[in-house]
């Protein structure tokens, strides 16, 4: 079976359609599949629902998307480097179900594992808990949350090999792991890309098996959400 594709917009020919859950790896700017996105955003599809994060910063990332209107919900931990979002779900326009941030990541690894929901203390007695299961353990109140699983899901990864195994950089691993598990379809861009065995078998950390479609992205764009640089001090001549 070759995974291998020439190009994003191939890689996602005839899997995308309206009303889709997409899971998106990344945290910010680090380790998102930009490629992916953007080719996503060029299909046109709308009404979609993306597990993320955040949603970028304005003008990068998913952002893209919400500049065109094609998500209509989601679900995240973090939005406030985006004014865009604020804009939209301040105004009615974008729907968001708001998680913390480690009930987020555990959703997703319980839906890669088949774990329909589970109970955590995260989260009780506040708005996060609202209209949800409230269930009493040892004297202790907990919240029951689902586990989430997306129709497709978007990886970024500094190296995988044509077999679908994949190594992640350094902080850049965040979420992605995760998401490769959790959906139907998982397709990763990858700026390295070498023959199949070429990796160590211990520094896999997606195995192939999770991976169904690959894109070779060798110039993937490095972003830096924020540059704070110390003043430089004046010269004493004047």
């Amino acid at each position: 079976m070759n995974k291998v594709y020439p190009d994003a917009k191939a890689a996602l020919d005839g899997i995308l359609r309206d009303g889709m859950m997409i899971m998106s790896g990344g945290f910010g700017l680090c380790g998102i599949p930009e490629t992916l996105s953007d080719a996503i955003r060029d299909a046109g599809v709308k009404d979609l629902t993306f597990v993320s994060n955040n949603a970028g910063v304005d003008g990068i990332g998913l952002s893209r998307l919400l500049e065109t209107r094609q998500i209509k919900k989601m679900i995240s931990s973090y939005v406030g480097e985006n004014k865009l979002f604020a804009q939209q779900f301040l105004a009615g326009e974008l729907e968001l179900e708001f998680a913390p941030q480690g009930t987020l990541a555990e959703r997703i690894r319980a839906g890669g594992a088949g774990i329909p929901a589970f109970f955590t203390k995260t989260g009780v007695g506040t708005l996060v808990a609202e209209g949800k299961e409230i269930r009493e353990f040892d004297g202790e109140k907990y919240v029951m949350e689902r586990g989430l699983f997306g129709d497709i899901a978007i990886v970024h990864a500094w190296k995988g090999d044509t077999a679908g195994n994949l190594v992640y950089r350094k902080t850049a691993r965040n979420f992605n792991p995760m998401m490769a598990t959790a959906a139907k379809i998982t397709i990763a861009e990858v700026e390295h890309l070498v023959p199949a065995g070429e990796i160590d078998p211990d520094h896999i950390h997606t195995p192939g098996i999770f991976v169904q479609r690959i894109v070779h992205v060798p110039n993937a764009k490095k972003h830096i959400e924020q540059r704070t640089t110390r003043k430089r001090a004046e010269s004493a001549a004047s």
